[in-house]
């Protein structure tokens, strides 16, 4: 990242492997961006007259009038001009709000699905220039970094073997668009693909855009805004949508990329490329806070994601039927098949395949019968395994390979055999989340049933005692016969779905078992005991432990990440534990949570808190030998992990990336990245060639210490922003009030994003809401505070004290992703905050000596934080390095900023309404209209 005409110290060159892959000059997009700016001609034209023929001409007027005021407002920056934006909002007739404010909202959502399609449009074009440079984060691009530093072949084979990728989807609601609205969005991302088409007719494009227009209007017809919470089954089902509809094919093509890549770099090598990226689920399995998902409920899922895999297989199967039609007398067939066949040994079909796929397909249904326990003759021909059916393809694949058909087998076969492979009859392997606390009010009940006595009250080692002697007895603790309280049952319920279901779907069905706030290794050793109760956890008669589930530790707040280290040492010295981490191959899987850490302690602290944890625990696991895996738990927001997924790896420590890698996907970040299969392919190559980059990685000597001299700087400015961002948030009487009023944070909840609760307990302290409504409050009123508060205060104390200390500062941003990626972040940010519209949000504060002092100091620590970052980067302008960004939120603004303004009226309006007894005046629906408007404007909001 090294500007021309810089001089380089010497030192320097030994760390530029050290420094993330990303140059300023990968940042910038083509020139040409004409077709962009056609598409949103187009969509917004279109959008004008759907306006008029909907609402008339007066509605369309007032949606021209705020938008030239908007932009008068920006480009004038005038008390007078804000006054005059402040006045032309509040003119719009009561009667016509909602229908502007769905005029803005729309816009938004059309340019984000041309921006959209223009990813796909640039991703082609990459790929049509043969010659030029690989697209910057494809697999092509990272093999030939690879190829070029010399890596051999056999390094490559190994490293593929260890790498994986898992990318979960979770219910989090932070999607504020409906699945009727991104459904419409998908087909109208169809047509735009067509307009690149040089074949077009002019009359086809007109057609296309009739089609168009049709769609806008269906939009403006549909209610934006769910009117009732989501059902989990209803979460289930959206997440299920991604699977069928994209990933399904997307998947096994990532797979086939990476051999054909490999195989053209390598062609001397016989390329074996494993199952490496997957998807995994907690839509129906993540029951923290959320009393909706039960053991039941689990079970609903699991079928629903079983009954998902029978048909995309059975349509497989059938369109499979119609390609091989292959004759006997013209190409032949194995021996294998035709025995496999089962039919009369004088007898050969004249079309073997098809007769076999027909008989895939009869046991394909026998198996849909048996698993919802619909009995029939064919029962038995009912495939018991995925590997059983598996084996079935593979005969056909055998046979063509050996009687010319390779390139059917290739073409038409390997893929199924890949998604078999990947999905099984699960599709997703589905996390089950629970807090700590629940697991230990569960044992307390069994315990006092048999005796043991009183557990809750017990310190630590007595804890951990107690559950060892247990876990290490053969017998079962507590008899199916007892009685227990519905929320002991209901827990125990869990465990024996889990078992259930790893018997009818196979063990990849749920792997794995997440403890929300785990603070000691008691509560890893408690889900080990009630797995035990269950029969996932077993002794052997020789002794050896059969386990079939993997406990897994989420540490979240500050104090939790910084205590993991310590107790995952005592944890792998259990000697219970590790006969379990020997039944599971010596692999833990531990998951990091960004949002509490981020809500604890702010976004510096967090994201240093989280680095080092991982490289601590990394120390602790290689003294026993146990392999790790990281669950990173990002949100779509930047307060919360969020950004691109490329930076967010290569800035993770290099010994934490070294194999298998997990990750969140979730709310608005699924939409944007799976809904559509160019989008997604790019996104998931960007993942996979970031992970096989990062695992390459290794740091010398030299790269150690300097590390480990950063990391002494980062301590004091981690400690420095955690104590400006605690006596600002927590130590402050001011902080909470504010920010109940100067934030939508009293209408989240009626948005109905999700199934689960905003908070975990009926409380209005911050410590006990939710991360996402605190991040998604702070992201629509424009003060983004979450992702950057403390920061400047703790820059500017140390350059203050030491003003050498900004050469190295500098030199961090160069070289150390971790640094890199964080102001990188922060730059976004400050980017998408704005003091000007969040000026108006302290409005709503009722006390305006409270407003003005919160406010004051906000608007402090904001330019602090940008003065640092510029002084950091040695750029004039926030995201001077990544123009288009940049340009992007420009040109976003002055759409936004009407949704804001009325937002805040329709907000003042509401609360007055409430506070006058009235619950049924003021326009909630128009709030809601914002929120989701604003949203779209802004993109990664939760």
């Amino acid at each position: 990242m090294q500007r021309s005409g810089d001089q380089q110290d010497p030192q320097d060159q030994k760390l530029q492997t050290f420094a993330s892959e990303m140059t300023v000059e990968e940042r910038r997009a083509p020139e040409s961006e004409s077709a962009l700016r056609r598409d949103i001609r187009i969509l917004g034209n279109l959008l004008g007259e759907v306006v008029v023929s909907q609402c008339g001409q007066e509605v369309l007027d007032l949606v021209e009038n705020v938008r030239a005021a908007a932009k008068d407002l920006r480009k004038q920056g005038t008390e007078e001009s804000r006054e005059n934006f402040r006045s032309t909002i509040r003119e719009i007739p009561a009667e016509m709000r909602q229908e502007v404010i769905r005029a803005f909202a729309l816009y938004f959502q059309l340019v984000n699905l041309a921006e959209q399609s223009h990813r796909i449009r640039r991703k082609r074009e990459y790929e049509r220039t043969t010659g030029s440079r690989p697209q910057r984060g494809s697999l092509r691009s990272a093999f030939h970094k690879m190829y070029n530093n010399g890596i051999q072949a056999e390094e490559i084979q190994s490293l593929i073997h260890q790498i994986g990728v898992e990318l979960v989807l979770t219910a989090h609601p932070t999607e504020a668009q409906r699945r009727t609205i991104l459904d419409k969005h998908h087909q109208m991302s169809l047509i735009l693909e067509k307009f690149d088409d040089p074949s077009v007719t002019t009359r086809e494009m007109k057609n296309m855009k009739r089609l168009l227009k049709a769609e806008i209007v269906s939009l403006w017809q549909t209610r934006n805004v769910r009117k009732e919470r989501l059902t989990v089954l209803d979460e289930v089902r959206n997440g299920l949508y991604f699977l069928d509809e994209v990933l399904f094919d997307v998947l096994p093509a990532i797979h086939l990329e990476m051999e054909e890549q490999l195989q053209t770099l390598y062609p001397d090598h016989d390329w074996e490329v494993p199952t490496f990226l997957r998807f995994g689920s907690w839509m129906g399995g993540d029951r923290d806070g959320n009393p909706y998902v039960t053991a039941d409920l689990t079970f609903q899922t699991l079928v629903l994601h079983f009954d998902l895999a029978m048909r995309k297989y059975e349509a497989e199967m059938l369109s499979l039927g119609q390609d091989l039609s292959q004759s006997y007398e013209r190409a032949g067939a194995s021996a294998e098949l035709i025995t496999s066949l089962g039919l009369d040994n004088t007898y050969i079909p004249d079309e073997p395949y098809r007769e076999k796929i027909d008989q895939i397909l009869s046991r394909l249904q026998a198996t849909k019968a048996r698993y919802h326990g619909e009995f029939s003759a064919e029962q038995d021909s009912a495939y018991k395994s995925t590997e059983e059916f598996l084996e079935d393809i593979r005969i056909v694949e055998r046979s063509l390979l050996h009687h010319k058909g390779a390139e059917i087998a290739e073409v038409k076969v390997r893929p199924l055999i890949r998604q078999v492979e990947l999905f099984g009859f699960h599709m997703a392997t589905l996390d089950i989340r629970q807090h700590s606390e629940v697991h230990e009010q569960a044992l307390e009940e069994l315990f006092q049933r048999a005796h043991i006595g009183n557990y809750v009250d017990l310190a630590e080692e007595a804890k951990i005692s107690l559950l060892t002697s247990l876990l290490d007895d053969r017998r079962p603790l507590c008899s199916p016969h007892v009685v227990l309280g519905a929320q002991t049952q209901e827990t125990l319920d869990v465990f024996h779905t889990v078992r259930k279901s790893q018997k009818l779907f196979g063990n990849d069905c749920i792997q794995n078992y997440l403890i929300s706030m785990a603070q000691g290794v008691s509560d890893m050793l408690e889900v080990l005991l009630l797995s035990k109760e269950a029969g996932l956890f077993q002794w052997g008669a020789d002794g050896t432990v059969t386990s079939t589930m993997n406990v897994v530790p989420l540490f979240e707040t500050i104090e939790d990440l910084r205590e993991a280290p310590a107790i995952v040492d005592v944890l792998f010295n259990n000697p219970v534990y590790r006969e379990h981490l020997k039944a599971r191959g010596d692999l833990q899987e531990i998951m990091l949570g960004y949002s509490d850490s981020n809500k604890d302690g702010g976004y510096l602290t967090s994201n240093w808190e989280l680095y080092k944890s991982q490289k601590a625990i990394h120390r602790v696991a290689e003294q026993y030998g146990v392999r790790l895996k990281f669950f990173h738990g990002r949100g779509g927001a930047l307060g919360r992990g969020g950004g691109p997924i490329e930076r967010s790896i290569l800035a993770q420590p290099p010994e934490a990336m070294q194999g298998k890698v997990k990750i969140t996907e979730q709310g608005e970040v699924i939409s944007q990245r799976y809904s559509n299969p160019g989008i997604a392919m790019r996104s998931l190559e960007s993942a996979v060639s970031s992970v096989l980059l990062a695992s390459m990685k290794e740091q010398t000597t030299y790269m150690q210490e300097t590390e480990r001299r950063w990391s002494e700087m980062m301590e004091q400015l981690s400690q420095a922003s955690f104590e400006a961002y605690q006596k600002f948030v927590y130590r402050n009487e001011d902080f909470l009030p504010y920010f109940q009023q100067a934030t939508p944070i009293d209408v989240i909840g009626e948005l109905n994003l999700g199934s689960r609760p905003a908070k975990r307990r009926n409380s209005m302290r911050i410590q006990d809401l939710r991360a996402i409504p605190w991040v998604f409050s702070w992201t629509q009123n424009r003060h983004l505070l979450p992702a950057w508060f403390g920061f400047g205060t703790a820059m500017e104390d140390e350059l203050a004290s030491n003003p050498e200390s900004v050469r190295e500062f500098k030199r961090m941003y160069q070289f150390w992703p971790f640094f890199q990626a964080m102001i990188d972040n922060i730059q976004m940010a400050l980017a998408k905050a704005d003091m000007l519209i969040a000026a108006e949000y302290v409005k709503l504060v009722e006390d305006e000596e409270l407003a003005a002092r919160v406010f004051g100091r906000i608007q402090e620590e904001y330019k602090r934080t940008k003065r640092v970052v510029l002084e950091i980067t040695g750029e004039t302008d926030i995201l001077a390095n990544a123009p288009v960004i940049q340009e992007s939120i420009r040109l976003r603004n002055p759409y936004v900023d009407p949704l804001s303004y009325l937002q805040v009226l329709l907000l003042e309006e509401l609360r007055e309404a409430r506070r006058d007894g009235d619950e049924s005046a003021g326009d909630i629906n128009g709030v809601l209209l914002t929120i989701n408007g604003i949203s779209s404007g802004l993109r990664n909001t939760g």
